[in-house]
């Protein structure tokens, strides 16, 4: 069964060295050479990372004569910020409610029964 575009991007983003990437990215295109570099690894095993980051629509790989740039496709963080939007929203509320109770609790321990003036 193949997986949704949501989970995976999220399993893209769950490895360290696939965010490294992205970050990297985000700053321009880069061959798989220039990619490698900070990393204690073989080309091979970035190569294995950018299948991964390809397979879920986060790079994608051109070609310009030997060169074969890599580049940052936003659209699935796009989808991921939205998805968590909805519970940033959710914990906002939340902690609103939190602030108002405590708050409450409060006025009720300094026995403080004044009404705040708008």
């Amino acid at each position: 069964m193949p997986a949704d575009p949501l989970s995976l991007t999220f399993a893209a983003l769950a490895d360290p060295t696939r965010r490294a990437i992205l970050a990297r990215l985000s700053s321009g295109e880069a061959s798989v050479k220039e990619l490698a570099e900070p990393f204690a690894m073989t080309l091979p095993a970035v190569t294995k990372h950018l299948k991964v980051l390809q397979h879920a629509g986060l790079i994608t790989q051109g070609r310009r004569a030997q060169w074969r740039p890599c580049r940052l496709e936003a659209r699935p963080l796009r989808e991921v910020a939205g998805w968590v939007e909805s519970y940033r929203r959710f914990w906002d509320e939340s902690l609103d409610r939190l602030d108002e109770y405590l708050g409450e609790i409060q006025k009720e321990e300094t026995g403080d029964d004044r009404r705040e003036e708008p």
